[in-house]
């Protein structure tokens, strides 16, 4: 099992799919799932992801919010090649793209890990002018050596195309999955969304799709302009996540003029996944302090 998730079978029971639609946009045939209705809340999972991220969160916020969650560039069953490549500016640029053919501007936006980073440039790029909250945010380098050493190994691994294959290989044995999400975020998920992951990561289009984004991303760049955001933040973090240290919530959040922090104990990488209540708390009780607006999108449109 190889190339990139196939919606006629990985997608035949994903989670919400009654909720999804294509969109053709920035050279990419989008999948995207919209539900509910009320102010525009975006949806952005992070690296290696996809709509699955937001399983349980996506139907309680449809309660209130209209959802709009797509799989991003070389994720999921987004299909096509991005303009501009997966660099952060073009994956920005390309969320923009998509919400024009969709004809709405959110009025707050949810960023996961790499999503953060996303909503932030989209921030500094004018294209939006809402407020962020960043779940487990990647907006910061890698600390020290790392910080070098990390793009340039993911930039050798997305070049050879074996990596990906053997990654996908490894991904289709059993228990595997499960062990990989547990060691690299500190999380321990439903068996849904084990199975979510598994059907992705056993596809070695969506494994190199994951490491194209980390070998095009520049943080140390989005770092120096976090200065630069004029829109209100929450930075939201779990005190277990194995992937992004806590400290970095602080450290992010002291560079941003308008921020404000929140730790959940506990909880890893996947925290949302985790408890999917105390984030859908978070998201409306954010959105009540910023008075969202009204920015109903038509899901038949």
């Amino acid at each position: 099992m190889t190339s990139a998730p196939q919606w006629e079978s990985d997608g035949r029971d994903w989670p919400n799919r009654a909720h999804s639609r294509f969109i053709e946009a920035g050279g990419l045939r989008w999948h995207v799932q919209i539900m509910g209705e009320g102010p525009a809340l975006l949806l952005l999972h992070g690296t290696g992801a996809a709509t699955h991220s937001w399983r349980a969160l996506a139907p309680l916020l449809a309660e209130q919010f209209t959802v709009i969650a797509p799989d991003l560039a070389g994720h999921g069953f987004t299909s096509g090649r991005q303009r501009g490549g997966q660099s952060l500016p073009a994956t920005a640029r390309g969320v923009t793209a998509l919400l024009e053919a969709l004809d709405t501007s959110p009025a707050m936006i949810v960023g996961h890990s790499a999503g953060a980073a996303i909503a932030v440039r989209m921030a500094l790029d004018g294209a939006v002018d809402v407020p962020i909250i960043a779940l487990n945010a990647a907006l910061l380098p890698f600390p020290g050596l790392a910080a070098k050493l990390f793009p340039a190994m993911a930039k050798m691994l997305f070049v050879n195309p074996l990596v990906p294959r053997i990654f996908a290989g490894v991904a289709r044995r059993s228990g595997e999955v499960e062990q990989f999400i547990v060691r690299s975020t500190g999380s321990h998920i439903d068996a849904e969304g084990l199975r979510c992951y598994a059907a992705l990561l056993g596809r070695s289009g969506h494994v190199g799709g994951a490491l194209a984004m980390m070998a095009s991303w520049d943080l140390e760049t989005l770092k120096k302009r976090l200065p630069q955001i004029d829109v209100p933040m929450l930075l939201v973090h779990g005190s277990a996540d194995t992937a992004i240290p806590a400290s970095a919530m602080g450290e992010a959040a002291a560079l941003i003029p308008d921020a404000k922090t929140e730790m959940l104990d506990g909880l890893g990488h996947l925290a949302h996944e985790e408890r999917p209540d105390l984030a859908v708390a978070l998201i409306e009780r954010f959105a009540a302090d910023h008075a969202i607006g009204d920015a109903r999108i038509d899901e038949g449109t």
